[in-house]
């Protein structure tokens, strides 16, 4: 530790570059931290610091631009001030950065600098031996003999009458006078000036005087040009006392002891020198003449503000903001269509209609570079990967990316932002997100935007509306800004689970792309493509340590998990994972100590496992637990009156039972299982078109009669109660299960089906065909009944499914019901075919 007059610095100083002033010992600066090389300096030494000496940096002037923080670090400045922390304030506002009190103790130059990462660190040499700044009385202390005790007089004759000059009313003014005796004479220089009107490059020259006689001649003509100034002031006022008279006012700034005089009040000095780097970063940020205008008409009236003003922090905000948007910058595009399909094939297994519709963006890109960024909405179940194709697409691109979140948002300002008028303002995310990425043609992700609400603030998804219309916003208005911005050039990715709750209006703006769910056949290729790896990294292991058949990858896929995605076969690979972790841990050796304080190795009790650890199905039982879906469809359909049907959800499709039973009663119908509307419509439809045909079919009630709900109640249940269900494709269902129960028939267990139905017995289309297939193809069914006008679909099946299933398109309900029943479903002969009639013209 270096020591001097009670002053104790350490020989290494982590150093603070500063840009906005001048630290010299004895006085209190407050400096503004935002530079990264900075904001790691406070983290890890201020805010972590417990004791006096954690908190002592070096304060070194900096000149270059403050926001190049490039590598490697230019020269330094060699004299900088050793100085403590007394105060560190965090905020958010307008961008990360600490505010620091400091005060400085003594003088140091830098011999060597030690490290430039995270924080620049320095052996460092202190220079004033003899100096110590406190405000305690200097007893003894008398100036020197011979020139040095002349300029130390003089100075301090001038800071006498400097003080005379001065308003003794004011507090710091007063305890000044009090200091001024008190003080050390060669701590004088230093105190004075960092309390007049100077210069950052006078104190920088009071600052490098390290012997203290060029210290005194360097800050005395300073002193005495600061007492001619009031001496002219004194006289003009004498010469005009109608004028206005301005008193001598104290400005508060944080130097020693606390304050800072302001002795004119003229825009000169450092306010003036930040507004005309302010005003220079205004005209060359290249924005549109119209904000140009703007910015310059508040630059203005921010110049005649007194900074006490609450709007001065505002208005100062808003033209930081300005300058910061992109408004002419951008990337250049990297259209490579080869390497393109080489990125997306790597990233995503499948999704080939996906991955051909982003790059048919691209070749138009390439062959039209004014080209303007389409809307594209990728709609499926979660775990298909529409967040992960967004963020390839970004870097195909070559572009930068953001991902806005907007489940839950539910106030028109997260989008456009506030007016500047109401208290707390700022500007909408999407504004937020330009300034984040720092280009004005990014790749936007809207996540979730299906699940935007609606609030007393207004409607976000109406906002979004100016946002996605390509031929709109090219001229999108912020409230915060309240001028236009171009958003033409930014490509929007919208995701969503699905398009019923999308406000018709939005959707229209928006190209939906289908991103339906994977195939078991998928799901593998993915697991080991991706998702083992990217676990095997993610847990420390490696593939000699942990092997996952495929054939346990496969049980893993059907008997733990049905779903579209590929989140929870994911988790499940990450159990196994953690599983063979500890059994991978538990045989290391590990080290413990002898009494004697040697280190000795000790094998564990268990004998370490062999290598690599291979997963079975018995593995797979003892980590996972149980099959979650170890029953068969075929044994749900042991009775007569149960079907199988295919459902549509926002995960994914499934498979779904209908269940029926009858029981002596008035003829009524009782539907449970919480169903909607539309669903207990196709109930009575189902009912009314069984009755209407019962004598062509053969029908009958419990008492034989031909009627099937004579006497007889109905009861027609769909299990998983909890799950609300609605929608017209359980119409075919219905009846397939209501005509097994009043025939006594069993349906196929082999056979699925979807399709609405009519009063006369046609059968109409559906949507989510293919996620209702694939839900088939996972839950083993072998035939699949679908409307005859939805043939259409099958081509968007992969070919592996196809092959698998035996499709039957049905026109009518006759079609369905001979398709799910073994043998067919007879009628009466000469019953089925309708008589033909004659014309009578």
């Amino acid at each position: 530790m270096a020591s001097a007059g009670g002053i104790q610095i350490p020989n290494r100083l982590p150093l603070l570059l500063t840009h906005e002033g001048v630290l010299l010992p004895g006085s209190t600066v407050r400096f503004s931290v935002d530079s990264p090389r900075n904001m790691q300096l406070v983290g890890q030494r201020l805010l972590k610091g417990t004791s006096l000496k954690s908190t002592i940096i070096g304060v070194i002037p900096n000149t270059r631009d403050p926001e190049q923080d490039s590598d490697p670090l230019p020269p330094v400045h060699q004299i900088g001030t050793a100085g403590i922390a007394v105060q560190v304030v965090g905020s958010n506002w307008p961008k990360p950065h600490y505010t620091l009190l400091i005060t400085g103790l003594c003088r140091f130059r830098v011999s060597s600098l030690l490290k430039e990462r995270p924080f620049v660190l320095a052996e460092v040499e202190q220079l004033d031996k003899l100096e110590q700044y406190t405000t305690s009385t200097a007893e003894g202390a008398t100036a020197e003999d011979g020139e040095l005790g002349e300029l130390s007089q003089r100075f301090y004759q001038a800071a006498v009458q400097l003080l005379g000059m001065l308003d003794m009313s004011v507090p710091v003014v007063a305890k000044f006078r009090r200091l001024l005796d008190s003080l050390p004479r060669e701590t004088l220089p230093d105190v004075v000036a960092s309390m007049i009107r100077t210069s950052n490059k006078e104190k920088l020259q009071v600052l490098d005087a390290v012997r203290l006689e060029e210290r005194f001649r360097k800050a005395l003509p300073m002193l005495t040009r600061q007492i001619e100034g009031l001496k002219l002031l004194q006289k003009t006022r004498k010469m005009s006392p109608d004028s206005d008279k301005r008193v001598l006012s104290v400005r508060k700034g944080g130097v020693f002891p606390g304050r800072q005089l302001n002795l004119d009040e003229d825009d000169e000095g450092e306010d003036g020198d930040d507004m005309a780097a302010l005003e220079r970063k205004i005209q060359g940020a290249s924005m549109p003449e119209a904000a140009l205008r703007v910015c310059l008409k508040e630059l203005k009236r921010l110049k005649k503000m007194p900074q006490s003003m609450p709007e001065y922090a505002l208005t100062r905000n808003y033209l930081e903001l300005m300058v910061e948007l992109p408004w002419s910058k951008s990337t250049k595009d990297c259209l490579d269509i080869r390497a393109a399909r080489t990125l997306l094939d790597n990233d995503h297994y499948a999704m080939d209609k996906l991955k051909r519709r982003v790059l048919e963006y691209l070749a138009v890109r390439q062959l039209k570079t004014s080209l303007k960024g389409p809307i594209l909405c990728f709609v499926g179940p979660p775990g298909v990967g529409k967040t992960s194709v967004g963020r390839s697409i970004a870097r195909t691109l070559g572009r930068e990316f953001h991902r806005i979140a907007l489940g839950g948002v539910c106030d028109q300002s997260d989008i456009r932002g506030h007016r500047r008028t109401y208290v707390g303002s700022m500007p909408g995310r999407i504004i937020n997100g330009l300034k984040a990425v720092g280009v004005n043609n990014p790749v936007f992700l809207l996540d979730e935007v299906d699940k935007l609400g609606k609030s007393l603030q207004g409607d976000p998804a109406a906002a979004l509306l100016e946002v996605l219309d390509p031929e709109q916003n090219h001229s999108f208005t912020d409230h915060y800004l309240n001028v236009a911005f171009d958003l033409s050039q930014v490509l929007f990715i919208a995701t969503a689970n699905t398009t019923a709750t999308i406000p018709p209006a939005l959707l229209d703006r928006m190209e939906v792309l289908q991103v339906p769910g994977y195939t078991q056949e998928e799901k593998l290729e993915i697991a080991h493509r991706h998702l083992i790896p990217n676990q095997l990294e993610q847990h420390g292991l490696t593939p000699q340590q942990l092997l996952l058949p495929q054939d346990s990858t496969q049980n893993v896929i059907s008997r733990y998990t049905r779903e579209a995605g590929v989140r929870s076969l994911e988790r499940k690979i990450g159990a196994i994972c953690r599983a063979v972790a500890v059994k991978v841990a538990e045989g290391h050796r590990v080290k413990e100590a002898t009494p004697s304080g040697q280190e000795q190795q000790q094998e564990d009790k268990a004998a370490p496992p062999e290598m690599p650890i291979v997963i079975d199905h018995v593995a797979l039982k003892d980590i996972l637990g149980p099959p979650l879906f170890d029953m068969e469809v075929s044994e749900r359909l042991t009775l007569p009156g149960v079907a199988l049907g295919l459902a549509w959800t926002p995960l994914g499709g499934e498979i779904m039972f209908v269940e029926a039973s009858r029981m002596e009663g008035e003829g009524q119908l009782t539907l449970t299982g919480q169903l909607g509307d539309v669903m207990k419509e196709s109930a009575h439809l189902a009912i009314s078109w069984l009755r209407a045909n019962a004598r062509t079919y053969q029908l009958t009630n419990l008492v034989g009669g031909p009627d099937p709900m004579e006497g007889t109640d109905i009861h027609l249940h769909f299990p998983a109660g909890a799950v609300t269900k609605d929608g017209p494709s359980a119409g075919v269902t219905m009846v397939t299960c209501l005509a097994s129960l009043f025939s006594g028939r069993l349906v196929r267990s082999d056979v699925a089906m979807t399709g609405e139905i009519t009063l006369r017995g046609l059968v109409l289309p559906v949507g989510g065909i293919k996620d209702k297939v694939l839900a088939a193809h996972r839950a083993g069914v072998k035939r699949v009944v679908l409307p005859k006008r939805n043939e259409k679909d099958l081509e968007e099946l992969p070919a592996n499914v196809r092959a698998d299933l035996d499709f039957v398109m049905a026109g009518n309900l006759d079609d369905v019901l001979n398709a799910s029943f073994d043998g067919g479903f007879p009628a009466k002969a000469g019953t089925r075919s309708h008589p033909q009639i004659s014309s009578k013209l």
